[in-house]
């Protein structure tokens, strides 16, 4: 008589990962519906049905909706961070790398940077996105900084470079095409850096 035992482990794997999976798609239902509407108008119902699933498993996954905005600015801050990675020092690499993130996510972002006066939430997000955007700049271009105080001008001024806003004067007021908005942005770049005593 042959012994159940051995799958066992394969059916619990198999539940652990359909876990992951519906908490995976109610966290990117969640990140989409947040690019896409006023925070103020989604409710647990509009990512449920986003997701696919009922608003019951949500709640059990999550909680609430506090702990889903929680799981949610986690996951969207790791994908942020995954999408801008570039080799610290590489101009032309980190100009495309920001570029191609805000073509995917900057009209989102522009949108909770609307909503950030009056809605917590989007002020949460806003205020780690900044706080993600800095560090990224000091990270990726710290090889080319200065040392002493004019680091921080430097950081400064590479950030307003970089920043969404930048990106939207280029491509939504502009209308300047993606290949034209990053040389307009690593022209920014490099002066920034040629002005502090680096080449860039």
């Amino acid at each position: 008589m042959k012994s159940s035992m051995p799958s066992r482990p394969y059916r619990m794997t198999a539940r652990a990962r359909a876990v992951q999976e519906t908490r995976d798609r109610v966290l990117d239902a969640m990140v989409a519906l947040h690019e896409q509407r006023l925070s103020a108008d989604i409710s647990l119902a509009d990512v449920a049905a986003e997701a696919g699933v009922s608003v019951q498993t949500l709640l059990r996954h999550f909680g609430s909706r506090e702990g889903l905005g929680d799981a949610a600015l986690e996951r969207a801050t790791a994908t942020v961070e995954d999408e801008r990675r570039t080799r610290p020092g590489d101009v032309a690499a980190a100009v495309r790398a920001i570029v191609d993130h805000y073509e995917r996510r900057g009209d989102g972002v522009l949108l909770l940077l609307a909503q950030e006066g009056s809605e917590a939430f989007a002020a949460r997000v806003t205020s780690q996105g900044r706080a993600l955007h800095r560090r990224w700049v000091s990270e990726v271009f710290a090889p080319l900084l200065p040392r002493g105080a004019a680091q921080e001008e430097s950081i400064d001024l590479l950030v307003v470079a970089t920043d969404v806003y930048t990106w939207k004067l280029l491509r939504r007021d502009g209308g300047h095409s993606v290949p034209t908005t990053r040389e307009r942005i690593e022209t920014l770049v490099r002066s920034v850096l040629a002005a502090a005593g680096h080449p860039g």
